[in-house]
């Protein structure tokens, strides 16, 4: 059997969003098929693997322990940023019709499997070795595929275009393109090569979701145990960006931005009065954006 070594965050996500539509009454996202397309045995050994503090030899601690981590640590990123972007997502293709969804960095997303809208067509973009293993996974999973196409590029040494465009990419067509919990991961410089590549292949009127991190040092301390827990996981985060920053790149790219959620307003719209203890990350802030610069398209 052929063995990849895909993201363990994006592991780590899928099981944080399976878990709290499995648990929570209260549902922030509910991602119904996440368990199932884990699997229910990967799904039981990434618990483990929380319980044992993220260590695969690690003494296995009490259930208390990890359902307090998967609050604190696991659930709240990846359940707010889902919810904000296929909420404008869903809002998009109900003004635009047909349209193109593109996924960038997409790991154990599965809005493919859930979208019964047939007028968006999707492109699922993923670094080679955790795509590799998403598409060894939807061997097992039976769900009807036809309309996403599966891109695989390393964002960070490779451009997107040509390998897009060659998949039947269609630029004459609006687009909504998302990149969640990408960002952590990337410096300025290459963050904002993408957002230029996605403006390139933007029709005016298209649509830009992300959520980031902002830079800074005045967090709360479990902003800096994330970030000790995705080293220890060998996916560094690299300090983040300022609004400021942001806003600048999006405006020189030809990008207006429609909404910013900082992290007040996202504790505001999805955990206010929750008694979980799911809370809003300190420093994660979340935006869409529509693209205007240019007529070429």
């Amino acid at each position: 059997m052929t063995y990849y070594r895909e993201s363990i965050t994006s592991k780590l996500c899928a099981f944080a969003r399976g878990w709290h539509s499995e648990k929570a009454r209260d549902k922030i996202f509910d991602d119904y098929l996440a368990i199932d397309f884990m699997g229910e045995k990967e799904y039981k050994e990434v618990y483990e693997f929380i319980r044992r503090g993220f260590k695969a030899d690690g003494e296995l601690l009490s259930e208390e322990y990890a359902e307090r981590v998967i609050s604190e640590y696991l659930a709240p990123i990846p359940l707010s940023r889902a919810s904000f972007c296929e909420s404008r997502l869903k809002s998009f293709a109900e003004e635009h019709g047909e349209i193109q969804y593109v996924i960038l960095g997409a790991g154990n997303d599965t809005f493919s499997f859930r979208c019964d809208n047939k007028n968006i067509r999707i492109f699922e973009i993923d670094h080679p070795v955790t795509q590799a293993a998403k598409l060894h996974k939807i061997q097992k999973f039976d769900r009807n595929l036809d309309n996403v196409q599966f891109v695989q590029v390393d964002l960070e040494k490779e451009r997107m275009e040509k390998k897009l465009l060659s998949s039947g990419f269609d630029t004459q067509k609006k687009s909504f393109f998302s990149i969640l919990g990408v960002s952590y991961y990337l410096t300025l410089p290459t963050f904002t090569e993408i957002i230029s590549q996605i403006s390139e292949l933007s029709r005016p009127q298209s649509a830009l979701v992300f959520d980031f991190p902002l830079k800074g040092k005045e967090f709360p301390p479990r902003v800096q145990e994330l970030e000790r827990l995705t080293h220890s996981l060998g996916e560094d985060m690299r300090g983040g960006f300022t609004y400021e920053e942001i806003s600048r790149l999006l405006f020189y790219l030809g990008f207006e931005i429609d909404e910013y959620l900082g992290p007040r307003a996202v504790e505001e719209r999805y955990f206010k009065g929750r008694t979980d203890g799911i809370s809003a990350f300190e420093n994660v802030s979340m935006l869409s954006a529509v693209y205007t610069g240019g007529t070429s398209y």
